[in-house]
């Protein structure tokens, strides 16, 4: 090819890329001056990780480590106990429960291997997105930060409704 061809190719393509660029600047911004304003999350958005109880209070994990052996980071680290106490004193719902259940934030990818993976729906996704910390040891979450009845959610939230337009970029046609 000649010279000419080749800069005519690339001025080509420098306008071809600016015309996309300059397209989004009329576009209206998301931007969301966080924390005056909640922020609107997706009903399918994947927060910390939930412990669940069930109605009476006892914990639903039954410590079968399939969360750990489904996850790809290996992040959750789980110690089993045998309850042998009746049914109306046990811990958890079962005979066996997680007397320790960790997971470290600075290993998940929040996939949500785990949920999937949990028999008893003893874990899900949360809302709760403020996980920022100043120590890396602080991202260590023990079973008492991850319980459903103990954790700390954040209130400057709210989750979109499935009919509301979120995401800009992503409307169905």
């Amino acid at each position: 090819m000649s010279i000419i061809s080749d800069v005519i190719e690339s001025t080509k393509a420098i306008i071809q890329g600016m015309g996309v660029t300059l397209s989004y600047i009329p576009k209206q911004k998301w931007t969301v001056q966080y924390p005056e304003e909640p922020v609107t999350l997706q009903p399918r958005y994947r927060g910390q990780h939930l412990l669940h109880v069930d109605e009476l209070g006892r914990e639903k994990c039954v410590a079968c480590f399939l969360c750990a052996a489904a996850c790809p980071s290996d992040c959750i680290y789980i110690i089993a106990k045998d309850d042998p106490r009746p049914a109306e004193e046990r811990i958890g719902v079962d005979e066996r429960y997680a007397e320790v259940y960790n997971i470290d934030y600075g290993r998940c990818i929040f996939c949500g291997y785990c949920v999937e993976a949990c028999p008893k729906d003893a874990i899900t996704h949360g809302y709760n997105f403020e996980l920022s910390v100043y120590n890396r040891a602080d991202l260590l979450k023990t079973k008492d930060d991850l319980l459903i009845t103990k954790q700390i959610q954040s209130k400057n939230y709210r989750v979109a409704s499935s009919h509301e337009d979120v995401d800009s970029e992503y409307i169905e046609v």
